[in-house]
């Protein structure tokens, strides 16, 4: 995850894969979390068998598609303002069709179709490979719209084309959905229950990114930890496998470790956990092997016990701390970032003050902060009245940045004057004589260029930095190159 407070990313997408052959041009943005970057990349592959090639000029585009986010209030707006940008467009090219996939699609339905009128299609999360059908339709002249949520659909027969790649780094799926109720939630009711990916799928598309060259792969999920293969279906359904499928049952530790011995010179990272699911086993994983980097997305949310339990987070704000405690016991240089809640319904300033004790304790290298964003459908909208005022939530969470910035100052000096790994990503934005990469830790370093190149995995000794950044200079290849 980039290191940012924003609540929403975009990218349009561009395809490394194009085909000659393909005459129509697909082109794609991509709002909220990195799982629907990820869809984007499957659903350019589906798209790719029909005549799409993707394309970053929306002005020639055939079909535009816009991966949404509904996590967020600021998101949806974010949406609604580019679709009523891609309908003005289609008055001088009337050929464009405007379609509307993930989060947003599975929660609003048919209203796109129906009372706003602003889309040509509507699919799912689980609906992508029904797209044919569905761009078929609209090429007839009729809306088209599939939301059906699936049991069992983790799309690991599909290759995905990777879009805006810096041909380095990469996702790979392993889980969708998530059975995790959390009150401010919409993702459960918009993505699912939780189902795993079966573990040779998984290996088979972490093998052919590093034959690709691929250096780096990111495993995702919106729960990694709750990982579980025994041969299929959701994981309620376990209970019901027989002996001999709970005995060769892979769990997201024995998954981590598959992944870490396929490719020992690919690094691994994962997001995202879940502190009531993660296990010491995962911990233990990680220092058993220097290909798995050192860092890991913990969300905690508040770091009060009583909005804990108004959110249905299942566990205490001491258990958090046990936990963060046997991380930093058998990964002492462990990095470890957050997801926080200002303003929730009901918080006080008491418990306000214990979500800062709790960022005082941990000391987070980075985090995602957000006011409370009332969320239609989600149990907190249903039963919970919003009632902190805006300015309260602007203040707790100015209150939560400042202290976090704080803390991103400390934990990046604390690199300083090591030598350290580093995987080179690309250009530096501020600079075009320096790299940009990141350590182990997720930390981002920049360095001059010399003779090095995208892709190489360099020691460098960090001599100075920013908040969030780290200024280096490289002494030679690592041992990884």
């Amino acid at each position: 995850m980039e290191k940012t407070i924003d609540e929403s990313v975009q990218g349009t997408a561009l395809s490394v894969e194009n085909k000659a052959s393909n005459d129509r041009k697909l082109y794609i943005e991509s709002y909220g979390c990195q799982m629907n970057f990820s869809d984007s990349e499957i659903v350019a592959s589906i798209l790719a068998k029909e005549g799409f090639n993707t394309t970053n000029v929306l002005a020639e585009a055939d079909l535009v598609l816009v991966n949404t986010c509904s996590i967020r209030e600021k998101a949806e707006m974010t949406v609604r303002k580019r679709l009523e940008k891609f309908n003005a467009l289609k008055k001088d090219r009337p050929q464009m069709k405007v379609g509307v996939l993930g989060c947003m699609a599975e929660r609003l339905k048919h209203k796109f179709l129906e009372e706003e009128q602003i889309v040509d299609m509507v699919v799912g999360p689980d609906a992508y490979k029904d797209l044919p059908n569905l761009v078929q339709e609209i090429d007839e002249g009729h809306n088209a719209v599939n939301v059906i949520l699936s049991k069992d659909e983790t799309y690991g027969d599909i290759a995905p084309v990777r879009l805006n790649s810096n041909g380095v780094t990469a996702f790979v799926s392993i889980t969708r959905g998530c059975d995790n109720m959390c009150t401010f939630c919409v993702v459960p009711f918009t993505r699912g229950r939780e189902r795993s990916r079966d573990p040779q799928s998984i290996i088979e598309e972490v093998n052919d990114l590093w034959d690709k060259g691929f250096k780096e792969i990111t495993l995702l999920g919106q729960n990694v930890d709750s990982y579980l293969w025994y041969g299929g279906g959701l994981k309620k359904d376990f209970r019901n496998a027989s002996e001999m499928q709970k005995a060769t049952a892979v769990n997201f530790s024995q998954l981590l470790e598959k992944v870490a011995l396929a490719q020992p010179r690919m690094r691994i990272r994962f997001s995202t956990s879940n502190p009531q699911d993660m296990t010491l086993d995962v911990i233990r994983t990680m220092a058993r092997y220097e290909n798995i980097c050192k860092s890991i997305h913990l969300p905690v949310q508040s770091g009060s016990n009583r909005i804990l339990k108004f959110m249905n987070r299942l566990h205490t704000r001491e258990e958090y701390f046990h936990l963060i405690d046997n991380i930093k016991a058998i990964l002492p240089d462990c990095a470890i970032s957050q997801d926080m809640i200002a303003g929730f319904p009901s918080e006080t300033e008491d418990d306000h003050k214990d979500t800062l004790s709790l960022m005082e304790y941990v000391k987070y290298d980075y985090g995602f902060m957000f006011a409370y964003s009332e969320r239609p459908g989600t149990l907190a909208e249903r039963k919970l009245e919003d009632d902190i005022p805006e300015e309260t939530k602007k203040r707790r969470l100015g209150e939560i940045i400042a202290l976090q910035r704080r803390h991103c100052q400390e934990r990046t000096e604390q690199h300083v004057g090591q030598i350290q790994e580093v995987l080179i990503e690309g250009t530096s934005k501020k600079s075009d004589q320096h790299w940009m990469g990141r350590n182990s830790q997720n930390t981002v370093a920049v360095f001059p260029k010399e003779n090095y190149k995208i892709g190489d995995f360099v020691k460098v000794r960090m001599n100075s930095c920013t908040s969030a950044t780290l200024i280096g200079e490289a002494i030679g290849y690592s041992k990884n190159n």
